[in-house]
């Protein structure tokens, strides 16, 4: 009589180990092997990971794939490969996605093109669980979610993160982005970002403004800033504290709200304007003309420090080869 396990669930050890995929060497990179296993556009979101921090699944399949069970396919295999490393916080309803960061492999190979090692990269081993338990996650997140809906149009052409325009303009900015919008007919919109979560008052945002004009009188350069809140109260009365005082400074000003439409659509007002015209962004182009970028290809890039920095380039935020 044959013997039958009281779980039917059960699999024999062998047929478990051979059905589930082999945990990354976490202590051990073979970067030939890499090499042959990494399309264009792995190595793109290498790069946007270091640039950016974090990304979810969403994102990267809005920035980068046709369907979200392919892009899931191929990030579990670059988790494997230690290429990705990842998270998933906790939610009280629901479950959130996939939380991706760059993993050692992925800084390794990051180093190994530009010549340099491993601690140029600025990854740690506890890289993920820094980004998983930082007090800025939620900011992060909310900045590359706009960013992310304005690219996924194929019509953002340039996105930095902050620590890529702290290093440009630090000297007199903090922005939490800077990015071109181009429309349909070419029109340019570049824009720095100021991602709003409540968490302070106002006075402090309205602190920044002078250093943003400080560096277009500079820089002989007309940039816009916008300004994205959490709620529609709180948009408000941004507003009010602010038209003055970006009247005066001759900044070029548009809010928007988390309560709105998608940051695609019209969801910003600018300041000195009506509440009911608000816009979209190849429309805010066109509604301040004569603007002019902060951030061009003639723009001094600033240079690494010893053993600190890679050498820095804009990252597009799409894949040079959509699908590569």
């Amino acid at each position: 009589m044959p013997t039958t396990s009281p779980n039917p669930g059960y699999l024999p050890r062998a047929a478990v180990r051979r059905r589930r995929p082999a945990q990354p060497d976490r202590a051990r990179t073979d970067l030939a092997h890499l090499a042959t296993r990494l399309t264009s556009r792995d190595v793109w979101l290498i790069e946007m990971l270091h640039e950016h921090k974090v990304l979810t699944s969403h994102h990267i399949t809005a920035l980068a794939f046709t369907g979200h069970r392919t892009a899931n396919r191929r990030l579990r295999e670059l988790y494997f490969l230690g290429v990705l490393d990842s998270f998933r916080p906790l939610r009280q309803t629901g479950s959130a996605p996939e939380h991706y960061t760059l993993g050692k492999a992925g800084a390794e190979l990051l180093a190994a093109r530009a010549g340099t090692d491993l601690v140029a990269t600025g990854w740690r081993k506890d890289n993920a669980a820094r980004i998983a338990f930082s007090p800025s996650l939620e900011h992060t997140l909310g900045v590359n979610t706009l960013l992310t809906h304005l690219a996924a149009t194929g019509r953002l052409p340039v996105w930095l993160s902050e620590r890529s325009a702290t290093r440009l303009w630090g000297d007199w900015i903090h922005p939490d982005a800077y990015a071109h919008h181009t429309s349909d007919h070419g029109q340019l919109l570049p824009f720095f970002l100021e991602y709003d979560t409540g968490s302070y008052n106002l006075a402090r945002l309205e602190a920044k403004l002078p250093g943003y004009a400080a560096l277009a009188t500079t820089t002989a350069t007309r940039t816009p800033l916008l300004i994205h809140t959490s709620t529609a109260r709180r948009e408000a009365a941004l507003r009010h504290r602010l038209t003055d005082s970006a009247d005066r400074l001759d900044l070029p000003i548009a809010t928007g709200n988390t309560q709105l439409a998608e940051p695609t659509g019209p969801a910003w007002l600018p300041l000195g304007t009506a509440p009911g015209t608000r816009l979209a962004p190849a429309q805010l182009a066109a509604h301040w003309g004569s603007l002019t970028p902060a951030f061009t290809p003639e723009t001094d890039m600033p240079q690494p420090g010893r053993h600190t920095t890679l050498p820095w380039r804009p990252i597009p935020p799409q894949p040079p080869m959509p699908g590569g």
